[in-house]
């Protein structure tokens, strides 16, 4: 695997040249600090010009057309990466070693059209997408705004940080919310569409076996209406606030059977090697799988849970322990957790432990290298957060010691309690 970056005055094009796949998989992000009334918009604009381009008015014309070009798959996705937002269209495609010649420029042909070409209308006060395409977004839109609300599991982990920082990035919900939804039109979210062109970080990734050289010609084609220019991309990790003295206690009634209990604790100060590394190891201890401390010691010893798990987000300097409980055994599961997180800064865990923990990560290392979208991330971290390539991943990771893991311990502290009441107990 060969891995080049190219850099012009308005994109970064990163090549990761392997003739692992038979495919070729080719992503552009859009990205810019995070605003909060900003999120829907951008989702918005991902089912807009997903449904459908100026050329290939509606979805059936679309998947037509990428069923001539051998069933080319396309998606858009929108996610918050600690302080900004990331809009990112990719398609995969067969090699043309398997189809036939021209069917790359084809295909890339076919996500410019996707991106620069959408359906629009022109009208005496100015141009807007189109009308039934909008409604199309809206709803679609506005069924996954709801879903969200609807999903139990969801809905716990969002609440739980929304009032452990109601004011933060880390509150804001990556779907979007149906107030600033019903305050748009066509006409004012296609000038929004302007300013993304304008103004975003642009990033593409193309990953397969291709010539280097005629891959930049080709981009540089169809790409060539990017007119903004480069800036400097900042930090994306936030710090943590100041932990309260005592956690804070929500309590949320909802038509459910099983409660959900979600614990936020705030991380102080972390040395990079703690973040990207020391965080993996000790949030796997603690609750990453079957082995962990809370999986035996709550769930199976006591049988409290129906499920627990810890999950570090070092963008975020947060972890979140999620359980699902009868809502009678909220005290007695709170201090048997407790207990755990306790025993943890006083060493309470054994080496087996660590390689246990060390093991998973490298694993989860080498599966990277059998996916394109995951071999994407992989470099998509690299540009954005500064992240080792994989071989210097796997000798860091060796180094995390014991000592490291309880230092790290004591630098986490439980900011909230939430808990979304079930009227029943009952496994869902």
């Amino acid at each position: 695997m060969k891995y080049k970056k190219i850099s012009s005055y308005s994109y970064n094009l990163h090549i990761i040249k392997t003739d692992k796949f038979k495919t070729v998989t080719v992503k552009i992000n859009f990205k810019r600090k995070v605003n909060k009334e900003e999120i829907t918009k951008r989702n918005m604009i991902i089912n807009m010009l997903c449904d459908s381009t100026e050329k290939l008015g509606t979805k059936r014309l679309m998947t037509i057309e990428t069923e001539n070009l051998y069933d080319l798959y396309y998606r858009g996705m929108n996610y918050i990466s600690g302080k900004y937002n990331v809009m990112g269209f990719d398609i995969t495609f067969l090699n043309e070693e398997y189809t036939e010649k021209g069917m790359l420029d084809k295909s890339i042909k076919f996500l410019s059209d996707l991106i620069f070409n959408p359906n629009i209308e022109k009208t005496r006060t100015g141009i807007k997408f189109n009308e039934d395409s909008f409604k199309l977004a809206y709803n679609l839109l506005k069924d996954d705004i709801m879903s969200s609300k609807e999903n139990p599991d969801k809905y716990s982990k969002t609440r739980c940080l929304e009032n452990m920082e109601p004011d933060s990035i880390i509150s804001y919900r990556s779907c979007g919310y149906i107030e600033d939804l019903e305050k748009l039109n066509s006409k004012d979210l296609y000038k929004y569409y302007t300013t993304i062109l304008n103004s975003d970080i642009i990033d593409i990734f193309v990953i397969g076996n291709v010539n280097e050289r005629h891959i930049k010609k080709v981009i540089e084609d169809n790409f060539s209406n990017i007119k903004t220019l480069k800036k400097p991309s900042e930090s994306h990790f936030i710090k943590a606030r100041r932990t309260r003295f005592l956690p804070k206690t929500i309590i949320e009634k909802q038509k459910i059977n099983q409660s959900k209990l979600v614990l936020g604790y705030k991380i102080d100060k972390m040395s990079d090697f703690e973040l990207r590394y020391v965080l993996n190891v000790y949030s796997y201890i603690l609750g990453g799988g079957p082995d962990s401390k809370l999986f035996k010691n709550v769930r199976e010893k006591n049988s409290l849970c129906y499920y627990i798990s810890s999950v570090g987000v070092p963008l975020n300097s947060i972890l979140t322990i999620n359980a699902g409980i009868n809502k009678e055994d909220l005290k007695k599961t709170l201090s048997l957790i407790k207990r755990e997180v306790y025993n943890m800064k006083k060493g309470k865990f054994s080496n087996d432990d660590i390689i246990k923990a060390k093991i998973t990560y490298v694993n989860s290392l080498k599966e990277l290298e059998d996916d394109p979208e995951s071999l994407i991330s992989l470099y998509a971290g690299i540009e954005y957060l500064n992240s080792d390539d994989i071989d210097t991943r796997f000798l860091k990771i060796n180094k995390v010691t014991k000592k490291d893991v309880m230092n790290l311990a004591k630098k986490i502290h439980l900011d909230i309690i939430y808990l979304l009441e079930g009227e029943t107990n009952g496994e869902e």
